[in-house]
């Protein structure tokens, strides 16, 4: 274990503990000898290691396995239902949070609709509507939330203001972060949706354990999120990844060509207009077949740019679009070829629209193991 050479006793029992903490958070329930095996702690020295960690609520005994003969092992657990977490993912039409254990496991999920021109307090107001609906599925009081993580359309400074917003124009120039906390009891994290949703894919989705990965967050709008080795890049001034915001890219008005063709039928409401479109690409309408064409060209003129900037293992094509993958995929891949100098793997979305808010709660969820569970953070608090 640790050589403190000389440093003080209380110190060693933190780190002692903070590694039992991580062997039990990525194993499930261990027998006291599994954990001093994984932690290189002598039994007797582990003991004394869980029951301080008991006595502070962060673990606790797992009741035998039916059917176990004899005297069984005791076995213990992190305590992730000691607390939750809340994400949410603010989008230009809907309002989307997920409420999970300190562990990141979702347990409740709601879905709140919005217009995209609705006055600031109405979208507040939604927001707050679609976490209390995860409170109340859960059986969750607000209590319990330790912390709130928020994805946004818009790009976010390093203070979780709104810089600017074109799918949401109410939240220009927003302290979103100080708002969220007029409503919320708890710490509140605020952060671009593209990102977030990179980093779900990173974690759950089809990236899972690419350390170089663009993502490309299609659907009525277009962004990006960068992970550039194993972690999301902000850049400098947390404006990273607007690629959208270059005339040239042609991305602001790319999706316009799925939104406007004329195989789409008079009176469909826009927000389905596109995906009509895709849906009559992959039946062989040759006006709906054009209409893509000409999206993916404006897709892949900043894809390319990325790819050739961070040639990244993998690109992801994810959001709303990446339903229509079947259609996608194979054109910008070809496109990519032609233009870069190595081509990724070009891979589709396996979480959809669920990318952001569940790269909310992987958030939530680093930013509190760096607090509570680094070694350099200070004492392990007591639970509530």
């Amino acid at each position: 274990m640790a050589d403190l050479r000389g440093g003080d006793l209380s110190r060693l029992r933190q780190l002692n503990s903070l590694t039992a903490i991580r062997e039990l958070r990525g194993s499930g329930p261990l027998t006291l000898s599994a954990l001093a095996e994984r932690t290189g702690l002598s039994r007797p020295s582990m003991k004394e290691v869980t029951d301080e960690l008991m006595a502070l609520g962060w673990v606790e005994e797992v009741p035998p396995s039916q059917g176990t003969m004899g005297r069984p092992a005791r076995r213990y657990r992190f305590r992730a239902d000691s607390g939750h977490l809340v994400g949410v993912d603010i989008g230009g039409h809907n309002i989307r949070a997920a409420l999970s254990d300190l562990d990141g496991r979702i347990l409740a999920e709601t879905r709140q609709p919005v217009l995209p021109g609705a006055p600031l307090a109405e979208r507040l107001a939604a927001i707050e509507r679609a976490v209390s609906g995860c409170l109340a599925l859960s059986r969750t009081s607000v209590e319990q939330v330790w912390l709130i993580s928020v994805g946004t359309v818009g790009t976010i400074d390093v203070e979780g203001r709104v810089i600017y917003s074109a799918a949401v124009p109410a939240w220009r120039d927003l302290d979103l972060a100080g708002a969220l906390r007029e409503v919320f009891p708890c710490q509140v994290l605020i952060e671009n949706d593209s990102r977030l949703a990179a980093m779900a894919e990173t974690r759950r989705g089809v990236a899972k354990g690419a350390r170089d990965v663009v993502f490309l967050h299609v659907g009525r709008r277009m962004g990006a999120g960068l992970i550039i080795g194993g972690k999301v890049h902000r850049g400098f001034g947390a404006a990273a990844g607007e690629i959208s915001m270059l005339p040239e890219a042609r991305w602001f008005d790319a999706p316009e060509h799925l939104n406007t063709c004329a195989c789409v039928p008079e009176g469909t409401p826009p927000h389905d207009a596109a995906g009509y479109t895709l849906a009559a690409a992959r039946d062989g309408d040759p006006v709906a077949i054009e209409a893509v064409e000409r999206y993916v060209d404006d897709l892949a003129v900043g894809a390319a740019a990325m790819v050739l900037i961070m040639d990244p293992q993998m690109v992801v094509l994810g959001g709303g679009f990446s339903r229509s993958a079947d259609v996608l995929l194979d054109r910008l891949r070809e496109r990519l070829e032609r233009r870069c100098m190595r081509l990724p793997e070009v891979r589709a979305s396996t979480l959809g629209d669920e990318c952001v808010v569940v790269g909310a709660i992987d958030y939530a969820v680093e930013h509190l193991d760096e607090q509570l569970f680094t070694p350099d953070r200070g004492p392990l608090p007591v639970t509530r």
